[in-house]
């Protein structure tokens, strides 16, 4: 069980400033939460395969084929300024 003391500390490391009544709604919900842990921790997990989702997920990605786009010139006459064949953009880095 976790009481108000706990959520003090905790609160303090995680640079939180709780009223009185927050630090006991949290103490009664961690404490919740914890016993709810105690409840899972009972369950027979042996044959369960470790994972990190309960679904599968894969990331769903093409192929990165550089081409040249067809109408380069429509591009750079659209920007609001271009020098030759690139576009011009303010300087960010200093040269120090």
């Amino acid at each position: 069980m976790i009481d108000r003391e706990q959520v003090r500390k905790v609160a303090h490391l995680a640079r939180l400033e709780l009223t009185p009544e927050e630090e006991e709604k949290f103490t009664t919900q961690l404490g919740s939460i914890l016993d709810y842990f105690e409840q899972l921790s009972e369950l027979d997990v042996s044959n369960v395969p470790p994972t990190t989702r309960a679904i599968d997920v894969s990331n769903v990605t093409r192929p990165d084929n550089l081409q040249p786009y067809p109408n380069r010139e429509a591009i750079l006459q659209s920007s609001p300024q271009q020098e030759g064949e690139f576009f011009k953009v303010p300087k960010i880095l200093n040269e120090e």
